[in-house]
């Protein structure tokens, strides 16, 4: 990468940095500011920072992000926990998902009839991850009830983990047709072992990586720090056996994190604080990408139809599912409307679709692509200029219903301070 390119990418992420605490709270959030500058700097804008999807960097940026995004947030994940708080999060993952998978697809192909019925599975599947991240002043704001900020959370941290083998499998199937035609029938086959060795070399990894890790604290031989580059250690060699054994990588990292974090019983502080700083650095520059490189290929194609797509996968595809989901669960029309908005699109539909357009001979991929990425746009357009209002709106809306009870304790997450909770 070119000296100057690297001195617009520092620039526009130290920018961000310097008014991290002046944009808290408010409408504008690091995601929206990052991908801003990104659409102003790249083809789209005065064509200072050109980089091909194709690009190694672009490439590497977006394996080692999703690498530790998937370690990361499900590491944040205690089962123990889930298995007592799970009401909510286990219905949005159970019943919710796979609802707004179907539901997406039907409105996809409605609305995109070139699609074939695998590849609107497959648009649907990759919008339906959703990105905390984006909605940050919800899940930390202590006017919202604990209940519904921890069930967004553990969503949010387990859903991309539950989509990624989906993902897989659909595109595997989206990409049949043109295996055929080169006689490649080995597809199948490929995705039977991407989704079922990654998960192995996952549990391998986490619990052996745990153990050991265990061991070396009791004997005193382990810094903080050095429980953190193990941890770190631990998510890209996951990957990389995985991958050997020709299993999904990503698939598992975060198989990866959920065994490291629920076989090793003390918290790893220091791979939480990284998932703070340079997990967070990692995320932003990823939006970079997003509005320097992915929408200037996006933008070409555009049309008031992916905006309609855009509004309905943000609404329709989303609330509709969640309603189903909670009913029955007590909580109010209000509630439900709130959960149901805040699902952002951002991080994970992002890498995801990076993955798929690079590794998979998607015949549609243009639309898919578009597809996507307006999507996000729009939802880290509304969602960060949403979250601050709505968070403060509906906190007052629960103590003056009386719904502050859904605020009772819960046990930390590992991971997590008292402060996030």
């Amino acid at each position: 990468m070119e000296p100057e390119a690297i001195l617009v990418i520092v620039a526009g992420l130290a920018a961000v940095a310097l008014v991290g605490q002046k944009i808290q709270g408010s409408m504008l959030t690091g995601p929206m500011l990052i991908t801003a500058y990104g659409l102003l700097v790249g083809a789209s804008g005065f064509g200072l920072l050109e980089m091909e999807l194709s690009n190694s960097a672009v490439r590497l940026l977006a394996e080692a992000t999703l690498i530790l995004v998937l370690f990361t947030d499900a590491a944040d994940i205690d089962l123990r926990q889930l298995r007592s708080d799970h009401d909510l999060p286990v219905r949005l993952l159970a019943l919710g998902m796979p609802l707004s998978i179907i539901l997406g697809a039907v409105i996809a192909g409605l609305m995109f009839d070139v699609l074939t019925a695998w590849e609107a599975l497959l648009l649907a599947a990759i919008l339906v991850p959703t990105d905390a991240a984006l909605g940050q002043a919800v899940v930390s704001n202590r006017a919202v009830p604990l209940r519904i900020r921890l069930g967004l959370n553990v969503e949010s941290g387990l859903n991309d983990g539950i989509a990624l083998p989906v993902i897989l499998v659909l595109a595997s199937c989206a990409s049949a047709a043109a295996a055929i035609e080169t006689n490649d029938t080995n597809w199948l086959s490929f995705a039977f072992t991407q989704v079922t060795l990654g998960p192995l070399a996952g549990v391998a990894i986490g619990y052996g990586g745990a153990r050991l890790i265990a061991l070396s604290q009791r004997a005193g031989w382990m810094t903080e720090a050095g429980e953190g580059i193990a941890g770190l250690a631990l998510a890209f060699g996951s990957f990389a056996a995985a991958e050997m054994v020709h299993g999904n990588g990503f698939i598992a990292a975060f198989v990866a994190g959920l065994t490291f974090a629920n076989t090793l019983k003390t918290r790893c502080e220091f791979l939480r604080e990284f998932a703070e700083t340079e997990g967070r650095m990692l995320t932003l520059a990823t939006f970079l990408v997003v509005g320097a490189s992915m929408a200037p290929q996006a933008l070409p194609h555009f049309d008031a139809g992916y905006v309609v797509f855009g509004v309905l996968a943000l609404t329709v595809m989303r609330m509709i599912p969640v309603g189903i989901a909670v009913s029955g669960t007590g909580v109010s029309p209000a509630t439900t409307v709130f959960l149901g908005w805040f699902g952002p699109r951002g991080l994970a539909s992002a890498l995801f679709l990076l993955l798929i357009v690079e590794d998979f001979m998607i015949p549609h991929r243009d639309v898919v692509f578009t597809a996507v990425l307006i999507t996000i746009l729009m939802s880290v357009l509304l969602h960060g200029l949403t979250a601050g209002p709505a968070a403060v709106r509906y906190g007052s809306y629960t103590q003056v219903k009386g719904e502050c009870a859904e605020n009772r304790p819960v046990s930390p997450r590992p991971f997590m301070s008292e402060a996030d909770i």
